[in-house]
């Protein structure tokens, strides 16, 4: 069998990684590893959610008052426990759990890492076989190394993460990770079971062509929101426009392809839900981490997402991201 050594896998790419930089410990790498394990396992039930009894509501509510799907909880057990029985992450915070989870074997604790995530976000999408995701951030934690991590470790602004990610489960199944370096994508290939390297240095698109948000809550939305939204609908040849609307419902896919394609996602509050729906801690800073990296821009409306000050586990806020130029036109109607 011929071996295609042009392609890298995810442990490969680390590794080169880790050559580049010998005082680095290898623990960031590690724990990126242990992320691409649990993915996999959850990959694997999402491809088969049909054929077994993981369809459907688990029969709970979480934190957030949604209904917890079977999945949710599956996703949600899988990335814990691969990260509890790791050696590279001292705690975790999960939007399907109340509070966080402190790691306290002796091991864990020496750990420089906690990593903040929602296993399985757009999940009211499972059962009809629309693309999900995982969402990620890993922070250096604030308390000294070798004890057990406080809430002081998780409520850490945006630009302290050191590493940034997500899993989308699609036609294909791909990890896109950030660091301050750069942001790389990889596909799962199934034949070997191996993340690899498939979309190096992805970069954000200055403009594009794409805006995506949820038309259902036009009416709810305040009206410098509203006026856009029209221009976006407006624009003539002359100035780039129309724009193409494109919402899938489930955020990993959405700023995803907009990551690639260029375009803007917007999730406003609503006079209903002024602080907006999406939450601060697992969905708008890793978000807003990785576009930022790949030179787009991210924002609340009033201040860059990545340096809101979170005051609690799960604070929820108004999310605007994308290409800069989509950015910059939309800021200046908000």
């Amino acid at each position: 069998m011929n071996v295609n050594r042009k392609v890298q896998t995810l442990d490969e790419f680390t590794i080169q990684q880790l050559r580049d930089f010998p005082q680095a410990t290898g623990e960031l790498s590690h724990l990126l590893r242990n992320i691409g394990l649990a993915a996999k396992r959850v990959n694997t039930e999402v491809n088969k959610a049909g054929l077994v009894d993981i369809l459907g509501d688990f029969g709970t509510v979480n934190v957030q008052g949604e209904e917890v799907k079977k999945l949710d909880i599956y996703a949600n057990d899988q990335f814990t426990g691969v990260l509890k029985h790791g050696i590279a992450c001292a705690g975790i915070a999960s939007e399907e759990l109340d509070d966080f989870v402190a790691f306290d074997d002796a091991k864990s604790a020496k750990s420089k890492y906690v990593c903040l995530f929602d296993p399985l976000d757009g999940s009211s999408n499972i059962d009809v076989n629309v693309s999900i995701g995982t969402i990620f951030g890993v922070y250096r934690r604030k308390t000294e190394v070798g004890t057990v991590v406080t809430q002081e470790d998780f409520l850490q602004p945006g630009n302290q993460q050191v590493a940034a990610g997500y899993i989308v489960y699609g036609s294909s199944t791909m990890l896109v990770y950030a660091t301050r370096r750069g942001v790389n994508g990889f596909t799962l290939d199934p034949s070997i079971g191996e993340w690899t390297l498939s979309h190096p240095d992805i970069k954000c698109p200055e403009t594009g062509k794409i805006y995506s948000v949820n038309h259902g809550n036009f009416f709810q939305y305040e009206k410098a929101i509203q006026d856009y939204i029209q221009i976006c609908q407006k624009k003539d040849k002359t100035n780039g426009g129309p724009y193409t609307q494109r919402y899938i419902g489930s955020m990993v896919s959405d700023v995803h392809r907009n990551l690639i394609k260029g375009g803007i996602f917007m999730y406003p509050g609503t006079i209903d839900k002024p602080k907006g729906k999406l939450r601060l801690l697992y969905e708008c800073n890793p978000f807003a981490f990785i576009v930022t990296v790949a030179g787009g821009k991210a924002t609340n409306g009033k201040e860059n997402i990545l340096d809101i000050q979170p005051t609690e586990l799960h604070q929820r806020s108004p999310m605007f991201i994308g290409s800069t130029q989509m950015m910059e036109e939309l800021e200046t109607y908000l």
